[in-house]
């Protein structure tokens, strides 16, 4: 038997137990005081995947396995040609499924000089989803193919006919004038009160100074946010710490580029300093735990705890929180399972940084914080105005107390196939697994077939990505010679 005392409204989830029965049902919002719960049912504002590249065709079903970041980078040209509409479209609906119906964009263009008209069509798509986007605009102009001197460092590691053949192919950048330009007309055009055009630096290693200069003066200017990778791989630091003596962060400084406006994605090579540096400028790291491990990384941020002067059994993200950085969590389209299940990224970040000490100092307020609040300001969306709904009983089936702290029970136990619903601006976007908006097995089954459709295209660039990978990965394993 369930009573009205059994609906739980976990308003601040980690800092306290949720309310419930008619103490719930009064603690809520406006957006939220119309949203049905019936039997053991748990209501908490809805998390954030503060970073992800919306691949609606996953990276393993177009052949690109895990592998460092470098060498996994040119399996992205394996990538198959499909409407950008179609493939936002699938890509934001499986993540609402979860529960989860906000999240950072990261563009990745099918095609540059389309740029503008693709980047309509994904916010068409956050709309018909009904979901909340930070939509990030890609920006860069700075050593395709390879750090420290782009396609021509490829070169000595191909056969000249190889080289003759896949020279061409390597990018030609516009303008960076233009590719700002560009985000602004996104932004000039966006008329979905639910999405948030900002700027997208790809990383400081693919932009040249001129344009991160600019980048940072616009941002100022116009008041955009600003969404960029930093530091994710040990050849990035090596790079970057070459072309920047003072350091790529300490540089960012200079110039006017960290505030709270910025969001940076990784962090995995950041050092203390650095991240304390973005703490006290105000900018939110965002950690992507599953594929920093898959693209062989590290644990974000990562540094030696002896060099570090930390306790041992100190976790670094933990070490960095305590210093005032304030991090949100992402899924950058690599979730353990291929899922896109936030809930088990937050769990995997709990145990990950959870340390060895006897106390534990990185908590589940640490997490639901990130995931809740953080989230939020990465997308820039008010709180409390978007919520999930939670098959709570079916998490505590088993339990002889009833008073354990739902916080806790999420992070042990929580997974996509619990949440129930999923409510945005008070509007249903989800319901019972099932999108209430888009018929998702239709735009799937569309999809997937204009993938299949581009099968002798990828044929021919599946051999070209092979030896651009074996290049790659002989350039940069020269670099430990050198």
């Amino acid at each position: 038997m369930t009573s009205n005392e059994d609906k739980r409204f976990l308003q601040h989830p980690g800092h306290q137990k949720a309310l419930r029965g008619d103490a719930a049902q009064a603690a809520l919002p406006a957006p939220a005081s119309a949203i049905p719960l019936s039997g053991r049912e748990l209501l908490l504002p809805m998390p954030v995947n503060a970073h992800d590249h919306g691949y609606g065709i996953r990276t393993l079903d177009f052949g690109s396995r895990d592998d460092a970041l470098e060498t996994w980078i040119p399996t992205m040209r394996l990538r198959p040609r499909t409407d950008a509409y179609l493939e936002a479209l699938v890509a934001f609906g499986r993540l609402a499924k979860t529960g989860v119906a906000a999240t950072i964009h990261c563009h990745n263009s099918l095609n540059a000089a389309r740029m503008v008209d693709e980047a309509l069509e994904v916010i068409r798509a956050a709309k018909d989803v009904g979901i909340r986007l930070g939509l990030s605009c890609p920006l860069l102009d700075h050593d395709a193919w390879a750090y420290d001197g782009g396609p021509e460092r490829l070169k000595p590691f191909l056969s000249p006919a190889d080289w003759e053949a896949l020279s061409p192919l390597a990018p030609r950048y516009v303008p960076f004038r233009d590719q700002l330009a560009a985000a602004d007309a996104v932004a000039a055009a966006n008329t979905n009160p639910l999405v948030d055009v900002q700027y997208g630096p790809i990383g400081p290693q693919w932009c040249s100074n001129a344009l991160l200069e600019a980048i940072a003066e616009a941002s100022a200017a116009n008041d955009r946010r600003i969404h960029m990778h930093l530091l994710e791989s040990p050849r990035q630091r090596a790079w970057l710490d070459r072309r920047f003596p003072q350091g790529i962060v300490r540089y960012l400084d200079e110039i006017g580029f960290l505030s709270p406006r910025l969001a940076v994605a990784h962090g995995v090579q950041l050092r203390p300093d650095e991240y304390e540096l973005l703490a006290e400028r105000g900018v939110q790291l965002v950690s992507n735990p599953s594929a920093n491990l898959r693209l062989r990384s590290g644990t974000a941020p990562l540094a030696d705890a002896v060099k570090r002067g930390l306790r041992s059994g100190t976790a670094p993200l933990a070490d960095a929180v305590k210093r005032g950085l304030r991090f949100g969590i992402g899924l950058d389209g690599g979730a353990f399972d291929d899922d896109q299940d936030l809930w088990r990224e937050m769990r995997l970040l709990y145990f990950l940084h959870g340390g060895r000490d006897l106390e534990r100092d990185f908590t589940a307020s640490n997490i639901f914080d990130a995931a809740i609040r953080t989230g939020a300001t990465v997308v820039n969306a008010p709180l409390g105005e978007d919520f999930t709904v939670i098959d709570y009983e079916a998490l505590i089936a088993d339990s002889v107390f009833d008073d354990l702290d739902e916080a806790e029970v999420l992070l042990n136990r929580m997974s996509a196939a619990h949440a129930k619903a999923v409510y945005v601006a008070g509007r249903p976007v989800m319901r019972d697994g099932k999108l209430v908006n888009v018929d998702f097995d239709a735009a799937r089954k569309e999809l997937f077939a204009q993938a299949k459709a581009d099968l002798p295209r990828l044929t021919i660039e599946r051999e070209r990505c092979g030896k651009l990978i074996a290049a790659t990965r002989a350039y940069y394993g020269s670099w430990a010679n050198a």
